[in-house]
């Protein structure tokens, strides 16, 4: 029997096929379904179902009790806070079938969702972005932007490293910890390159 480069719970179920990357954790009670791509050294905690053709980068970090529903995109180093929910139909009714209606979302590089927040399907969230505990994201989230309510609202900006951005009257922000420059310009930022 081949020996697996990844770590799956006993209590788990991993369908085939699907592809799981080297150094990927799979936790209790977890279900991995067919056709789905999860990239290197992913935790996936207890609890957590990743639907048909959800694809995951490397590094993405998901707490417990969350459904990955057949539509989302999440690229690397992406983290899902403890029961956070994606949709992935606008108008469900539990008589009516709309599989062929399911809407992507994409989860861009380095962005965080909070414990409890919703994600209406359709609104891509941004990289880098910090959506607050409990929020409801029903529109698109640019990059580096902070939301929080219901519904949610752009109240400020975040850094890579997860540091409150101030802008100065120039639009120029300094991440306290690494240094990093960002320019808010028309309301959306941008990393200077250094």
């Amino acid at each position: 029997m081949e020996e697996k480069d990844y770590f799956v719970h006993e209590s788990s179920y991993v369908d085939l096929p699907c592809q799981i990357g080297k150094g990927t954790k799979i936790w209790h009670f977890s279900h991995v379904m067919k056709n789905s791509v999860i990239g290197e050294n992913c935790n996936i905690g207890q609890n957590v179902v990743v639907s048909p053709d959800v694809q995951l980068g490397n590094n993405v970090k998901i707490q417990n009790n969350v459904s990955v529903y057949t539509g989302v995109v999440c690229e690397d180093d992406v983290f899902l806070g403890p029961s956070m929910v994606f949709t992935n139909v606008i108008n469900p009714r539990s008589g009516v079938i709309r599989k062929e209606e399911y809407m992507k979302t994409i989860v861009k590089k380095g962005a965080s969702i909070g414990a409890n927040a919703t994600i209406v399907c359709g609104n891509n969230i941004g990289k880098y972005a910090f959506i607050g505990a409990g929020a409801v994201v029903t529109k698109e989230v640019p990059d580096y932007a902070l939301m929080v309510g219901n519904p949610s609202e752009n109240i400020g900006w975040m850094s890579e490293f997860g540091e409150r951005l101030i802008f100065n009257e120039d639009g120029i922000s300094i991440c306290d910890t690494t240094g990093s420059r960002y320019r808010l310009n028309n309301n959306l930022v941008h990393k200077i390159d250094e």
